[in-house]
């Protein structure tokens, strides 16, 4: 991966223009506006998919443009230096606009794991070159690191268990629950959203392991497992909790090397890639007890399928993918994205840049 500035727009063009390839509200287009007058930023929201709640970039794909709002749209995406997401959050528009558009230089994806959508671009090595991928690494931490949290309570608590009775009505003897600041927790990636689960666990009175490459120390951290030690680690811990991003190395890395390595009662989240849980492990790891609660915002087909046995199990937590999702996200993510501007404009590198080699 080049670790090169992305190169503005030639020096004797009119002001790099920034196009909004997703419905954003005016009110944060007009944001982006005032924070860099040094761009022109072009939006057509009667080009755009409506939104059907907040942060909803894709938009409702019922909606068809005409012939003629179509070719607007793609007249507009092409006259971008920059573009503010995907159009339409679509690989394909994506390698359309990088083959007809020469003048562009960097693109935004609104998924923190927009390497993938890269990838499924299939640009050309020339284009890859030219043209720099941001993500929006970072800014999804936070609501994600709580439904981790939730996640591991959740089984720490028996709340399967707990539902379970109150719908029969049965006030059993007591039994034992899990306390947190017992508890080990490995954050499987030291991301964006890594670091923000390990500080959230790490301030509720866990000991928080992660694995890391470089082995660099993270804060809220307690021990750092090389990530080829992963399955020795899992067998050492109660939660594990994952936040890695969908790459071909990532892959079924939470496998049945891993979850045939871990203790009776196991908990485990994945608030990163569904691709990175091999789900029949998984499911043989629920039945036999290995893992004794699993809380999953991702699967590796999405939608879930209305026949996979994860729907059905009682000891599983399905979430839609909608555990990031939050009103802020938007404005999360312009203020990256004008910080980024910046650097942009100032000949600086950019801020989590996908790597063309691994995609993430």
């Amino acid at each position: 991966m080049t670790t090169t500035p992305a190169q503005p727009a030639p020096a004797d063009a009119a002001r790099p223009r920034v196009v909004i390839g997703v419905d954003l509200p005016e009110e944060l287009c007009a944001r982006i506006e005032q924070a860099e007058p040094r761009v022109e930023v072009v939006r057509d929201h009667e080009l755009y998919r409506p939104r059907r709640f907040p942060a909803d970039w894709e938009g409702d794909p019922a909606h068809q443009r005409t012939a003629e709002q179509q070719r607007r749209f793609e007249e507009m995406v092409d006259s971008a230096d920059v573009l503010f997401s995907l159009p339409d959050v679509d690989p394909s528009q994506l390698a359309r606009t990088a083959s007809a558009n020469p003048r562009l230089r960097w693109v935004m994806t609104m998924a923190a794991g927009g390497g993938s959508q890269l990838r499924a671009a299939g640009l050309a090595p020339e284009q890859l070159e030219r043209i720099a991928v941001t993500t929006s690494a970072g800014t999804h931490g936070g609501p994600l690191a709580e439904f981790a949290l939730l996640g591991v309570l959740a089984g720490a608590k028996t709340l399967p268990r707990l539902l379970a009775q109150q719908r029969d009505h049965d006030w059993s003897p007591r039994w034992e629950m899990r306390q947190l600041d017992t508890m080990r927790v490995l954050v499987v990636g030291l991301g964006g959203i890594g670091k923000a689960c390990a500080a959230l666990f790490h301030a509720v009175g866990a000991t928080v392991l992660g694995t890391t490459r470089s082995g660099a120390p993270v804060e809220g951290v307690d021990e750092l497992v090389p990530i080829e030690e992963l399955a020795s680690a899992a067998a050492d811990v109660d939660a594990i909790v994952v936040t890695l991003p969908g790459t071909d190395a990532t892959v079924g890395l939470v496998g049945q090397e891993v979850l045939g390595a871990v203790r009776p009662g196991t908990i485990l989240v994945n608030v990163g890639r569904g691709t990175v849980v091999d789900e029949p492990s998984l499911l043989d790891a629920l039945e036999t007890g290995r893992i004794g609660f699993a809380a999953l915002d991702v699967v590796a087909r999405e939608p879930l399928t209305a026949d996979s046995p994860l729907w059905d199990h009682p000891n599983v937590l399905i979430s839609p993918h909608t555990a990031a999702l939050d009103r802020r996200e938007e404005e999360r993510i312009v203020a990256q994205f004008i910080e980024n501007l910046r650097r942009f404009l100032d000949g600086e590198e950019l801020a989590n840049r996908v790597d063309t080699v691994e995609f993430y």
